[in-house]
């Protein structure tokens, strides 16, 4: 996936001043790549426009406008996307009570190894979580993590860890918006 140059990026006082329109955009391309996974699990699949209201919004709320600070936003933020083949996603690990929540992300710990990405077929391409999320006794409820499917779209996204097995088939609109994203 084509990531987000320097060149594209506004400066925060532009980006304001453009904002309702360009979010909008950004919002509706969200509705299709924002997949629940059961009751707990949230992917939003990432692709070069979100990245880049990503970016622009971080410079807003923050206002930056160093040149090195800009630079490593748009770095940081284009670790999201996918490479040739891939797609690159957020998964929110939505649990409302924090004790419940601290329990379920310490039993969770290798629910990295058990995230897929269904294609035709049924072959099931897992999760490349970002090790740096994953700590020694917990889970992050935030994770960045990629699903390499050769350049497939998916069908449906699951999860088959022991204590969590839930599936959801993609619809129409959700795959199409995927291979959108795939040819990028």
């Amino acid at each position: 996936m084509k990531p987000v140059e320097r060149k594209e990026i506004l400066d925060y006082v532009t980006y304001q001043e453009q904002r309702d329109p360009l979010r909008t955009a950004v919002l509706q391309q969200k509705e299709n790549r924002r997949i629940h996974v059961g009751e707990y699990l949230t992917l939003l699949f990432e692709n070069h426009d979100t990245v880049l209201y990503q970016i622009q919004e971080m410079m807003r709320v923050e206002e930056i406008v160093k040149e090195a600070d800009i630079v490593h936003e748009m770095e940081t933020y284009n670790e999201l996307l996918g490479r040739s083949g891939e797609l690159g996603a957020t998964l929110l690990i939505e649990i409302d009570d924090p004790g419940e929540r601290d329990v379920l992300l310490q039993k969770w710990l290798d629910l990295p190894r058990n995230i897929y990405a269904k294609l035709e077929g049924g072959e099931k391409a897992y999760a490349q979580f970002d090790n740096r999320q994953v700590g020694d006794t917990r889970l992050s409820s935030v994770q960045y993590i990629k699903f390499d499917t050769h350049g497939r779209t998916p069908a449906a996204l699951g999860v088959d860890h022991p204590a969590l097995t839930e599936e959801t088939e993609l619809t129409e609109a959700q795959r199409e918006a995927l291979a959108s994203d795939l040819k990028e």
